[in-house]
C-alpha cells in the first residue's frame, strides 16, 4: 500500500482485528496477522494506535459501539424496572453472541484500568435506576443499584461464555434475585404496592401504556407515603 495512511486504513485495522478475535474468543491475536489482513506495514498499524493496548481498546470501542446500537433499537416500556429486566436480557444475549468482544469489553481486567466506553451503558443503567428511585421503588440509593445489577449481570453472562452453553434458566433467577435486592421485593412492608406495580409494568398492554404508566405514578405515590408512616 503506498500513500499516507487513511481514516479508512484505521477502520480497516479494526476491523481485521475485530474479525481475529471473534475468529478465536479469549486468544491472543497477532499484529503482524492484522497488517497482512489489511496489507499495510506495521508502522501504519503503530500510526494509528500506538501500540497493542491501543489497538484493543479500539476493538472496545467497537464493541461498545455494536453493543449500544442494538440497545438504541429497544423500545423502552415506559418502566425502569422492566427496562433494566430487557437490558439485562440483551447484555447477556449480546455476550453469547460475541463472546470475542464481550471477554474483551468485560472479561480482561487490569488494576486501575477501566476502558472509557464502559461508562455509555452504565449512564443508561444509572438513568434507569434514577427513575426508579424516583419512583420510590428502590431500597438502596441509585448508584449502589446500578453497580449491583451490572456487576451481576456480567457474572452470569461470562459464566455462560466461560462454559460455552446458555443457561437462560440461571439468568432468569440471577436477573430476578438482583432485582429483589435493589427494590426489597418481598421484604417491605410495602410488598402488596410494589407488586402491583411490578404486575402492571410487566403486562401494560392490559390497561393500556398510558394508562400503566399512570396508575404506576398513582402506586409509587402511595408507596412513598406508606414508607413515611
Amino acid at each position: 500500500m503506498t500513500g499516507a495512511p487513511t481514516s479508512d486504513t484505521r477502520e480497516r485495522l479494526i476491523a481485521a482485528a475485530a474479525d481475529l478475535i471473534a475468529a478465536a474468543p479469549g486468544e491472543e491475536f497477532s499484529l503482524r496477522a492484522v497488517c497482512d489482513a489489511v496489507g499495510v506495514k506495521m508502522p501504519t498499524l503503530y500510526h494509528f494506535f500506538g501500540s497493542k493496548q491501543g489497538l484493543i481498546d479500539a476493538v472496545i470501542e467497537h464493541g461498545f459501539d455494536l453493543y449500544l446500537n442494538e440497545k438504541s433499537s429497544m423500545e423502552s416500556s415506559g418502566d425502569p424496572i422492566q427496562d433494566i429486566r430487557a437490558g439485562w436480557d440483551a447484555h447477556v444475549a449480546f455476550g453469547l453472541a460475541n463472546p470475542g468482544f464481550y471477554t474483551l469489553m468485560y472479561g480482561k481486567v487490569r488494576p486501575g484500568h477501566s476502558p472509557e466506553a464502559q461508562s455509555r451503558p452504565s449512564e443508561i443503567l444509572r438513568a434507569l435506576t434514577a427513575r426508579a428511585a424516583e419512583q420510590g421503588r428502590l431500597l438502596v440509593p441509585p448508584e449502589q443499584a446500578a453497580a449491583h445489577i451490572l456487576v451481576t449481570n456480567i457474572g452470569v453472562t461470562l459464566r455462560q461464555i466461560i462454559l460455552v452453553a446458555p443457561d437462560p434458566a440461571l439468568s432468569q433467577t440471577v436477573r430476578e434475585g438482583a432485582i429483589s435486592a435493589i427494590t426489597g421485593k418481598g421484604t417491605r412492608a410495602n410488598d402488596s404496592l410494589t407488586t402491583a406495580i411490578e404486575l402492571a409494568a410487566a403486562q401494560p398492554d392490559v390497561l393500556g401504556r398510558a394508562e400503566t404508566q399512570l396508575l404506576i405514578e398513582w402506586l409509587g405515590r402511595l408507596s412513598r407515603v406508606e414508607k413515611l408512616q
